[in-house]
């Protein structure tokens, strides 16, 4: 099952800001010229009272003020009207409308439905009384938590480059509530947390893993620590359901970080978490989109995304008219072929250095966690 509806494009920040609609409008006009477009769920908005499951009164009574016009002299104070989340009119509706595609697809979980590719959302940033980096609420959250109150153990996944801080923290105390994110270092990248000391508190604690990975980590090291760590870890806290955050930054052509995945990594990615979601939980896993914010790069990656949750085979290249068009709105050349070129950078000196690193860090967290996982 896929959800979506063409009011997603309402989150925008404004034409000069990376976080565009038009990777999504650019996403489905590929899908469509590819043929491999199928007919989408449209899901509801979520209401205020869905929203305060997960954040405060305040800073949602701030967010509709702020969406009105009005004036409220400490938005700063709550993420808002910054360059990273600035306001927009009708932007609560907006962030509720993408809440309500990932909240639908955590219904239909519930409802039986296995797979759930929800083509928006990811807001991973939001915390419970603040904006943050891009988002205004937390979509991922929302879902989580309506899936463990109605009695499901979730185990969420975060791929994107950025570490998945609103919805750890939000949940940084919930026993059924399994985090594991993969991300460029904070010591180097916002938002600065996701550090391998940070495993929960209470009844949270060793059920909160981060996995924060060197500058410049290429596929081979990334797919190894990720091989390593996820059945290990998914096989310990036995999920009824996993939720995946599937943003396309950790791309090497990402402006905005600095790892150098290609696409061959996510072709083996996403095959991977849907042969954990089987072995591990059920077969159940509700996939949102995330961060991605070089237009060639994210599209793509998407589009590999799609393709293996359909089964679909993938395309030696793309369509020559969709390229044209596209070009010729950029005002840039795109990748013709779904896959990047081989070798597409120059080889990097440190390698076996960061792999070392990687491999350490990883036997870091295993150890940290270990003993809690496995009780």
């Amino acid at each position: 099952m896929v959800i979506y509806r063409d009011e997603y494009r309402l989150y925008n920040f404004g034409p000069e800001h990376p976080f565009s609609p038009l990777r999504l409008e650019m996403l489905l006009s590929l899908l469509q010229a590819l043929g491999a477009w199928r007919e989408p769920v449209p899901p509801p908005e979520a209401t205020r009272e869905e929203i305060l499951s997960v954040h405060s009164e305040r800073l949602v009574r701030r967010v509709e003020a702020a969406s009105r016009g009005e004036r409220v002299p400490d938005l700063d104070h709550y993420g808002l009207g910054t360059s990273d989340t600035p306001v927009f009119p009708g932007m609560d509706r907006a962030a509720r409308i993408l809440v309500g595609g990932t909240l639908e697809g955590a219904r239909r979980i519930l409802s039986g439905e296995k797979r759930v590719l929800q083509l928006g959302g990811g807001l991973h940033h939001a915390q419970y009384d603040r904006a943050s980096g891009f988002c205004v609420y937390n979509d991922l959250s929302v879902a989580i938590r309506h899936l463990s109150r109605a009695g499901l153990r979730v185990a969420y996944l975060d791929i994107d480059v950025h570490h998945g801080d609103g919805v750890q923290w939000i949940h940084y105390e919930e026993g059924e509530v399994l985090t594991l994110s993969l991300h460029e270092s904070g010591r180097y990248l916002f938002p600065g947390t996701g550090h391998v000391h940070e495993i929960g508190r209470g009844e949270g604690v060793g059920r909160k893993l981060n996995l924060p990975l060197e500058p410049f980590t290429e596929d081979e090291s990334y797919l190894e620590v990720f091989e390593a760590l996820l059945p290990w870890a998914l096989k310990a806290f036995r999920p009824d359901v996993l939720v995946v955050q599937a943003g396309a930054d950790a791309h090497y052509l990402d402006p905005l970080a600095d790892l150098l995945l290609t696409t061959r990594a996510y072709a083996r990615l996403f095959p991977l978490i849907l042969e954990y979601a089987e072995a591990f939980a059920g077969g159940r896993v509700l996939f949102t989109l995330g961060g991605g914010y070089n237009l060639d790069a994210t599209v793509r990656v998407w589009t590999l995304l799609y393709h293996a949750f359909h089964g679909l085979p993938l395309p030696e290249r793309l369509p020559e008219e969709w390229l044209r068009a596209w070009e010729a709105r950029l005002g840039q050349p795109l990748t013709p072929t779904l896959h990047d070129p081989p070798d597409p950078y120059p080889p990097i000196p440190r390698r076996p250095e960061i792999e070392k690193r990687n491999r350490l860090t990883l036997g870091r967290l295993t150890e940290l966690v270990g003993s809690y996982l496995l009780h």
